[in-house]
């Protein structure tokens, strides 16, 4: 036992150095505070500004109105133009509908009237041809039977003398008769001279043409109307975005400072307030030079909050190195002499946000390890 003493004793002694040189050799921050970016609101019209009270620190959420930009006389000129030319558009469209339903009733009403001019000609050819037969069966040999096609009779009809000559001439006027006939019920009309067609059919037919041409002419002045209603609903949205402007907040976070007064006059995209995005949060720390130059973007670190014993795992995002004063000038927590004169870094830290114990927690200090320590398990 009394040779196990000493032993016992260098190893407790060799331990205790070995935690106590680890804690201070391990890469540690000289300091560390939560951080996020500071997004600045501006309008996005001209107007006069009306902004609700709101007390600094206030938490906002993302699309949550913030202020109203009225403006009383937004140009309204675009808007002006674009409602006569679509006036003038839909005119030109009556136009041509009525000029189409007047030239569709003439078609209708030729129609008609080719249709009744087909009946009645047909009915007279007829009637022309009854009686022609008739003279035919008269004027024809008592050996040819009843028979009165002029067809047939011609192929056994003697040669024409001059006591034929009345037979020869009602056979005529029956196969004449007969090819008009056809020829009507299938629409040509013979015997009107170089027309094979009524007035009405040939009026209907230059109709025909002229409706297809106001069809083609309507499609597009539909088409401009259509085209012309669309730019002037977009410029009414325009005209009535100017006139009264909601500025809406782009993030989840805090309200952090007010750029303009309630009740001013404000141009557009002048600046009204500043928020901070308390969806990004940071952890800005400065380290000693070779600990900066032992780390790289991506490398693995735990942040601690001060008074918190819970550890966070962060991840190494930027490397600024020093007088890094130009990087904070979109970030709500700027940094400290003492602080630029070290090496900066910056890292991420998304357990920040999920954690239900923390409010956007911008400004609250901390420490930055980028190594493991003997003692992290009893963390």
């Amino acid at each position: 036992m009394k040779t196990l003493r000493p032993v016992i004793g260098l190893v407790l002694v060799a331990g205790a150095l070995w935690v106590i040189v680890g804690e201070q050799m391990s890469g540690v921050s000289a300091d560390a505070v939560v951080n996020a970016p500071v997004v600045t609101v501006r309008s996005s019209t001209a107007g006069k500004l009306s902004m609700p009270k709101r007390p600094l620190g206030a938490d906002v959420a993302k699309g949550e109105r913030l202020a109203t930009v009225d403006d009383s006389l937004p140009d309204r000129t675009r808007l002006d133009d674009l409602r006569m030319e679509v006036a003038n558009a839909q005119a030109t469209v009556d136009r041509i509908k009525s000029d189409l339903d007047a030239k569709r009733a003439q078609r209708k009403s030729y129609g008609e009237r080719t249709k009744i001019y087909r009946e009645h000609r047909i009915a007279e050819i007829e009637t022309k041809l009854k009686f022609a037969r008739a003279r035919l069966d008269r004027l024809q040999p008592k050996a040819q039977g009843s028979e009165t096609s002029a067809t047939k009779v011609a192929q056994t009809a003697p040669p024409a003398t001059t006591d034929t000559a009345p037979l020869m001439q009602a056979r005529e006027d029956v196969a004449l008769l007969e090819i008009s006939l056809d020829a009507a019920k299938s629409g040509v009309f013979l015997g009107d001279g170089y027309n094979d067609a009524p007035s009405s059919e040939q009026r209907g037919a230059d109709l025909d043409g002229a409706i297809a041409s106001l069809e083609a002419n309507l499609t597009e002045a539909q088409t401009r109307l259509k085209t012309l209603e669309d730019r002037r609903a977009q410029e009414q949205t325009r005209v009535t975005t100017m006139s009264s402007s909601h500025v809406t907040s782009p993030a989840n976070g805090i309200y952090w400072e007010t750029l303009q007064a309630d009740g001013v006059t404000v141009q557009r995209g002048d600046p009204i307030m500043e928020l901070v995005d308390c969806d990004v949060p940071l952890v800005t720390a400065s380290v000693s030079e070779g600990v900066y130059n032992s780390l790289k973007v991506g490398d693995s670190a735990t942040f601690k909050l001060a008074s918190r014993d819970r550890i966070y795992d962060a991840t190494v995002a930027r490397l600024a190195g020093s007088g890094a004063a130009e990087v904070y000038q979109h970030l709500a927590i700027a940094p400290n002499k003492e602080h630029l004169e070290r090496y900066d870094v910056t890292l991420l830290v998304p357990e920040l946000k999920s954690d239900p114990d923390l409010d956007c927690p911008v400004g609250r200090t901390g420490r930055v390890f980028f190594e493991r320590r003997p003692l992290d398990f009893l963390r």
